[in-house]
């Protein structure tokens, strides 16, 4: 038995008055109890209690020491009560990445109305289209366009969305010969189909103008420099874009959300991937 459970044993029997309480308290036979007094009074080489069949009283040493293990077993039940409100009551902080385009339309307003009642939770929002290391900078959520293959992480489906072709309203342009505004990942060549009185054909374009974040795509392209390709949940919300005409979206973008917690996933963390979702739910366009 280790150290820590003799010493709160030890205060049990003392503040229960008898090794007979304490057993019917801590659900545990006598001999238990006795045996454990035994071994904590060897360990120290003193004696902790004179008992007799009618009562016990402490020794000077085992009064002082009972002070210490009372102390003791009070921070330790404070810690155990304080480290299960995490299980009740969001608190602490809540640090979650996401892409760009996920993290302004999706994210942030899913999140800042989960927690506007918690006030004890500290949102910290890390928006970057690259994929970060999770377990190093110390991330609780990560939401992500696509499956990761690290199979350290625990991932869920929540959700997808598709590209679409579009250009400012202002424009009018034949969009199948216009420049392209290109989004940082993508690359040449870029292919776009498109479907004319039930024939399907293949566009190529070159790049003509790039830009490392979607949001500034979006400027560009409202401000009628060319064609490119945004996610439909955020053109739906622009109403300064259109999709191209005959344009086909692109297949569907799966999303995802991960975390590192095999087990006991904090329930902040819990609550955060059901506020996603459901934001996904309310405003993608699930194929």
């Amino acid at each position: 038995m280790n150290k820590l459970r003799l010493m709160s044993i030890f205060v049990e029997v003392v503040e229960c008055g008898s090794i007979s309480k304490a057993a019917e308290k801590l659900e545990l036979s006598k001999s238990v109890i006795s045996l454990a007094l035994k071994q904590l009074e060897q360990e120290l080489h003193l004696c902790l209690l004179k008992r007799t069949t009618r009562k016990q009283t402490l020794t000077t040493a085992g009064s002082r020491f009972y002070l210490q293990c009372a102390q003791m077993t009070q921070q330790a039940e404070a810690a155990w009560l304080e480290a299960s409100e995490f299980t009740k009551i969001p608190s602490g902080i809540l640090t979650v990445t996401a892409p760009h385009a996920l993290m302004g339309s999706i994210v942030v307003p899913a999140l800042t109305m989960a927690f506007s009642d918690y006030t004890a939770v500290n949102l910290n929002f890390i928006s970057d289209d690259e994929h970060v290391d999770i377990v190093q900078q110390n991330i609780d959520l990560a939401v992500r366009v696509g499956v990761s293959k690290n199979s350290n992480l625990k991932q869920r489906k929540i959700g997808q969305f598709s590209d679409v072709l579009c250009h400012s309203k202002t424009m009018m342009i034949d969009a199948q010969s216009v420049p392209y505004i290109a989004q940082h990942w993508q690359t040449e060549p870029i292919m776009q189909l498109f479907c004319c009185q039930q024939q399907q054909q293949k566009i190529q374009y070159q790049i003509k103008h790039r830009a490392n974040t979607l949001f500034d795509v979006v400027s560009l392209l409202e401000m009628g420099l060319g064609v490119g390709v945004v996610p439909d949940f955020i053109l739906k919300q622009n109403q300064r874009l259109q999709p191209a005409t005959d344009a086909l979206p692109s297949i569907a973008n799966p999303i995802y959300v991960l975390h590192p917690y095999q087990t006991h996933v904090p329930l902040t963390v819990t609550l955060a991937i059901a506020a996603i979702e459901k934001k996904i739910n309310e405003i993608v366009t699930n194929q």
